[in-house]
């Protein structure tokens, strides 16, 4: 039997860890995995549904792979399969489909497979609904200094665009103890970066009736081991209400003073027909309580422009938004008609409209974003260097407030390392910085 096995990989820091576990788990089983699809037997797509451009470009790539390997075995994992298995079906009718609730169960998918026992109601198996801890599994971390730990599956949301609430369903949060040991041991075999990930952060903990993220910060932060901390999204709705003892977490120097909150809308009445639980003076209010204690923290945000009944008015809201509160890191969106949704039913914009309107906000926000980094020019400042690039002797590295600095040297041993660097360049999205020696 070969076992040769390809994994290609969409969509947010969750998904790359249900693909670090997925090669855990098959190399726990003898299997190797391969970069190279060409000499890989079975090939995994682990696949993303929340944006229509992304899910879109992944059907075309399955459509590809399907005629490129005709006679190989291929997987369709991750957020598509439970959403989209009769379109996926149709593309390639051989695919094997693993639902997001039997990441764990990729072996044993395989096994039925090539034991002939993959009837109908096995093959419906992995499509079911069930809850699955995807934390303390055999993983093999893409890169060996950042962990990335999920807290929970699911969200209390009922956001009107969202597909993906239809697959991952509502609250899972998952065990203290099994985060706070798989951070042990992550920790212990060489990680220096914790990525705490899920839907939404804020959340953790309210399905079993309190929230319960403050204190598994306290429990993780608290850790003897030499570590930075980057907390992932959350949702304005769950922060607000534990914002005080979250900027007095924030004050730990283990933790990046990084804050992702996706407003996805600065118009209220967007917000509502969203069905988004929260109002944009919230929003406002987070960012300057956080901007109050830490000037130079890095805020991310998530705006979906050219929802169906957004006006030109309600646009300008996201300008001025973005006028004021200036964020460094800016996931914008397109609106995607998703037909299972509510706002799926409604009829949608001019694409002409939806253009100009991502046109304008991208083009404002790289202008505001390099303003914001005019401070970090010429200062010194000390970072981590958590990442070896694919250009030559360049290496990628972390500041305190997850600002990305690239750093050129041809000393491999900097890799792992804390160093102070001065600022020589900056651009939108990084800056470029010089060693001190």
């Amino acid at each position: 039997m070969n076992n040769f096995i390809y994994i290609e990989t969409y969509g947010c820091s969750a998904n790359q860890n249900n693909s670090e576990i997925i090669k855990g788990l098959l190399m726990q089983s003898n299997y190797q995995i391969t970069n190279n699809p060409d000499i890989a037997d079975i090939l995994i797509i682990n696949t993303c549904i929340v944006k229509g451009k992304t899910e879109t470009k992944i059907k075309r790539r399955i459509q590809d792979i399907s005629k490129i390997y005709p006679n190989k075995l291929l997987i369709i994992s991750g957020c598509m399969p439970e959403t989209d298995k009769n379109s996926l079906m149709k593309i390639n009718p051989k695919l094997l489909l693993l639902g997001i609730n039997h990441t764990k169960d990729i072996v044993k998918l395989i096994t039925d497979f090539r034991d002939n026992q993959l009837d109908e109601d096995k093959t419906n198996f992995y499509l079911s609904k069930q809850k699955e801890e995807k934390i303390f599994c055999p993983k093999i971390p893409n890169n060996k200094l950042i962990s990335i730990i999920q807290i929970s599956e699911g969200c209390r949301g009922d956001c009107s665009y969202c597909k993906v609430k239809q697959v991952k369903g509502a609250l899972f949060s998952y065990s203290s103890d099994k985060i706070l040991n798989q951070t042990k041991s992550d920790l212990s075999q060489g990680a220096k970066e914790i990525w705490i990930t899920s839907q939404d952060n804020a959340s953790y903990g309210l399905d079993r009736g309190k929230n319960q993220l403050i204190e598994l910060l306290n429990q993780i932060l608290s850790l003897k081991h030499n570590f930075k901390l980057r907390l992932g999204m959350m949702n304005l709705n769950h922060l607000y209400p534990i914002l005080n003892e979250m900027i007095e977490i924030y004050k730990n120097k283990k933790i990046y003073k990084f804050l992702h909150i996706p407003i996805q809308s600065a118009s209220n009445n967007i917000l509502k027909d969203m069905n988004r639980p929260y109002k944009i003076e919230i929003a406002e209010e987070i960012i300057n309580k956080f901007k109050k204690q830490f000037p130079d923290i890095t805020i991310a945000t998530d705006i979906i422009t050219g929802y169906p009944t957004e006006t030109e008015q309600d646009h300008k809201q996201n300008i001025e938004f973005i006028n004021e509160f200036k964020p460094d890191v800016f996931n914008l969106s397109k609106f995607s008609s998703h037909k299972q949704t509510k706002a799926g039913k409604l009829q949608p914009l001019d694409k002409n409209i939806i253009n100009k309107r991502a046109g304008e906000l991208m083009e404002l926000h790289r202008k505001t974003a390099m303003q914001n980094k005019q401070k970090f020019k010429d200062k010194t400042i000390n970072v981590f260097i958590n990442k070896k690039t694919n250009l030559p002797y360049v290496y990628r590295a972390r500041d305190d407030n997850y600002n990305i600095v690239l750093i050129k040297s041809n000393d491999k041993s900097i890799l792992g390392k804390n160093l102070d660097v001065k600022i020589k360049q900056i651009g939108v999205y990084h800056m470029i910085g010089e060693i001190i020696k």
